[in-house]
């Protein structure tokens, strides 16, 4: 019996997303619960999963453009396949064989114009020709009955082959009865020189660059700085980190200071946690942080949730579940959402100082830095200390400067003299 693979559902926003890497290869023998492709939407990566054990037959190429539901492989539960195969390669291919579930993958569609015959144009050669502007007639094909093949595309783009001179005529348009071309696939296209390459943006690239783009031009932001001596967190995580690390399992970072800080400087100055829904300011109650990871397709920034009731091993457990996850690709879509303010730190790349950009629709963003120890001056002596740039960017429409500046020197204050966190003074 033939059991259907599909793209999972990801929540009631995602209709689709990209087929990113197949983790088999057809015919191989899959067991129930193995992971089978990674699938990428606008705001999560995820992996599907095999429901029986059998042999697979792939359908759909890594690199597809998919929909939710869509049956990209099917299962032939029982059956006997190949042995286990490496994780496919991550990097995107042209798709061949896409559709929307069920139907079958569309029909090659016929091209007039091939040296007077014509000639079937596969879905691969169509996607190549809309994002390129290439016409296939112009290309000399080496298929079956001078059929243009993907192949043909790339070298004749590469400048590895002449490309004709095609008359607008000659470009018919498809027939009324043909299948509409599979979504486009995010391919590598080499210019013809060899000095750039082209390829489609991902989903999360684009809704990155959409959240992005809308924060500059929906909010007034200004960004506010400060620095902090962080000799105090570091001796203490010195004199503390074996006996933390021996009791719980996890070390002792900066993060989950602070992360304690903004709270308390929160809840002393509420204006930050407080977000603008149309005319009406929303003051919130609560303490969801979240904290930015970097990962190889983007930023992510899963949420700690009541930051106010956890201890710092609480905070440094959920930062390091939620880094390796989202860097392995199984974040969750739940785990993205209902976060209130933002903590990130370029300091781990080497940033000495930045302007965050908000994380619409929160209305602060706090930005940490590098550590560097530099000449300071205290009770009249220059000082050498490791101090650390904040960044404070926030949204001038709900928070004056006074309240920014104050809630940045409150973190300062709270970090250079971390034991007032305990206490929450």
């Amino acid at each position: 019996m033939a059991v259907e693979v599909k793209i999972p559902p990801m929540g009631e926003s995602i209709t689709g997303g990209l087929l990113a890497a197949w983790l088999v290869k057809s015919g191989d023998a899959v067991r129930k619960g193995q992971a089978l492709f990674s699938y990428e939407t606008d705001k999560v990566t995820s992996e599907g999963t095999a429901e029986v054990d059998g042999k697979i037959t792939i359908a759909v190429e890594a690199g597809t453009e998919v929909l939710v539901n869509q049956v990209v492989a099917t299962i032939e539960a029982g059956a006997a396949g190949n042995a286990p195969s490496a994780p496919a390669a991550a990097a995107p291919a042209a798709a061949k064989t896409a559709s929307a579930a069920p139907t079958p993958a569309p029909k090659a569609a016929p091209v007039a114009a091939k040296s007077g015959a014509a000639a079937e144009v596969s879905p691969a050669v169509r996607r190549l020709s809309a994002e390129t502007g290439l016409d296939p007639a112009g290309v000399e094909g080496s298929g079956k009955a001078g059929r243009v093949t993907k192949g043909d595309m790339l070298a004749a783009l590469a400048g590895q082959t002449p490309i004709r001179a095609v008359a607008p005529a000659a470009a018919a348009a498809p027939s009324a009865s043909a299948a509409p071309a599979a979504p486009a696939a995010p391919v590598s296209i080499p210019s013809r020189d060899g000095r750039t390459t082209r390829k489609r943006m991902s989903p999360l690239r684009r809704k990155i660059a959409e959240r992005l783009v809308q924060a500059k031009t929906e909010t007034a932001m200004l960004t506010t700085f400060n620095e902090v001596n962080m000799a105090p967190v570091m001796e203490l995580r010195k004199r503390h980190g074996d006996e933390f690390l021996k009791k719980y399992g996890v070390k002792l970072g900066f993060m989950s200071f602070f992360v304690k800080a903004a709270v308390q400087a929160m809840k002393e100055v509420p204006a930050i946690n407080a977000q603008l829904d149309g005319e009406d300011i929303v003051e919130n109650n609560f303490f969801d942080i979240g904290v930015a990871v970097g990962t190889d397709k983007g930023l992510m920034v899963p949420v700690v949730r009541d930051c106010d009731q956890l201890n710092f091993a609480g905070i440094e457990k959920a930062i390091g579940d939620f880094g390796k996850r989202a860097r392995d690709g199984k974040i969750q879509l739940a785990e993205l959402q209902g976060g209130i303010f933002t903590i990130s730190n370029g300091g781990i790349y080497g940033s000495m100082l930045s302007t965050p950009i908000l994380n619409h629709p929160q209305a602060a963003i706090m930005g940490l830095h590098n550590i560097v120890e530099r000449p300071v001056a205290e009770n009249g002596q220059v000082v050498i200390r490791p101090i650390m740039y904040l960044a404070l960017s926030y949204d001038h429409r709900i928070i004056d400067g006074k309240e920014a500046v104050t809630f940045l020197v409150k973190v300062r204050q709270f970090i250079e003299d971390p034991q007032r966190l305990l206490f929450g003074v």
